[in-house]
């Protein structure tokens, strides 16, 4: 069983979703703690709603990075509550060596793009501008660049004429719903190992 400990920064759609597949018994663990770099975040409202720990951490100095003191709050916080695997959901700041080192291959990222194609910020924007006619989701391990990580799952879904960002947004969110808990019940059962920078399902 996994002990995820999530980190967020939103509303927490996704992490409602690993939530009711653990619930419905599709995935094989257990939410330890819910982190926050945003006080008022929807995310930790789900969490303490789920009686599960919520704590929010303040990341200053640095607004786009989990860095220094706050980096080792965050580490502490994981350890404490037991979490062997770290789950971004809508976590708006990027991974430094210090929590890859403290969970080596142990760090889940969702993207709202069929990466390597579009990474950083609103990639279904980036989609819409690029006249993509296919856009999606993908699941990855975190590593020290942005969206970069070896993937685990990708989903697809197509680009409408008549999309604007916001419903392109909602459709690949649907999707996104699906694909982290079916990687994270491929960790769970032992079915994922990593060669290089390719993600072997056993």
């Amino acid at each position: 069983m996994l002990a995820l400990g999530i980190l967020g920064s939103g509303k927490g759609s996704n992490a409602r979703s690993l939530l009711e597949a653990i619930r419905a018994g599709r995935l094989d663990a257990r939410v330890v703690c819910v982190i926050s770099d945003v006080a008022g975040a929807g995310i930790l409202d789900l969490a303490r709603t789920r009686n599960v720990p919520a704590i929010h951490v303040d990341g200053s100095p640095f607004r786009t990075k989990l860095d220094g003191a706050a980096q080792d709050h965050v580490i502490r916080l994981l350890r404490e509550h037991g979490a062997d695997t770290v789950v971004l959901a809508g976590f708006m700041r990027m991974i430094k060596s210090g929590l890859l080192r403290a969970f080596p291959r142990r760090i889940l990222n969702i993207h709202p793009a069929l990466l390597p194609a579009f990474p950083g910020l609103e990639a279904w924007t980036q989609a819409l501008r690029a006249g993509a006619k296919v856009s999606g989701c993908t699941v990855h391990f975190v590593d020290e660049g942005m969206d970069t990580g070896p993937i685990i799952v990708q989903r697809t879904v197509p680009v409408l004429d008549d999309d604007t960002p916001e419903s392109l947004h909602a459709r690949i969110q649907e999707q996104e719903h699906l694909a982290y808990p079916e990687a994270l019940a491929l960790l769970a059962d032992g079915r994922l190992r990593i060669e290089g920078r390719k993600v072997i399902r056993t």
